[in-house]
């Protein structure tokens, strides 16, 4: 099993050998070019990816703009998590931002871990609990926080690689703020 992939997964519940056995078989391997789709509007989002390496983002369209949602890169879990729970068509698409080397598990196989593996539960449900929190306090920085106190946490809390590689378009559009705001922002901090 890929050792970050078993670091997250053994952090939130502990797993036999054979257990750690039938997780990593049903994980698949892919890789994505930049630009690529993980996931598309419209479709159903029957995978959670887990990146390997690399950096993508979740974004959904709103009058022509596109509006990012989550940013995750190296050791991360990304998905649209409703379309995904539900297995309903998604309002969001998940795209590569530079080349992806993930690990994906199907809506069937997450199933399938759950009646066999009892912890498995665990880890899917604090997945979700994780998704949820932050989809919360995104909400409630857009609501209430100003833009530049929104980019100051944004600074302090997301990983590096995500700040200095993830193209300022998205990180504003995830802010909730314009492009230029940012610019003056970056500026008056700098």
């Amino acid at each position: 099993m890929n050792p970050s992939l078993q670091k997250q997964i053994t952090s939130i519940a502990s797993f036999s050998e054979n257990e750690i056995e039938m997780i990593d078989s049903c994980f698949e391997y892919e890789s994505f070019k930049a630009k690529e789709f993980l996931s598309e509007m419209g479709k159903t989002n029957n995978k959670i990816f887990f990146i390997v390496e690399g950096l993508a983002r979740v974004y959904y369209l709103k009058d022509g703009k596109e509006i990012t949602t989550y940013l995750s890169c190296n050791d991360g879990f990304i998905a649209s998590y409703s379309s995904f729970i539900n297995q309903t068509q998604s309002f969001e698409n998940i795209q590569c931002i530079e080349d992806c080397e993930v690990l994906s598990i199907t809506f069937e196989k997450m199933q399938f871990l759950y009646k066999e593996i009892p912890n498995w539960e665990r880890v899917g449900r604090i997945l979700a609990e994780q998704n949820y929190l932050c989809m919360a306090d995104r909400v409630l920085k857009l609501q209430m926080i100003p833009a530049k106190e929104k980019y100051q946490t944004f600074l302090a809390s997301a990983p590096a690689k995500i700040i200095q590689r993830t193209p300022l378009i998205y990180i504003a559009s995830f802010l909730g703020i314009t492009p230029e705001s940012l610019s003056r922002i970056r500026q008056d901090i700098s």
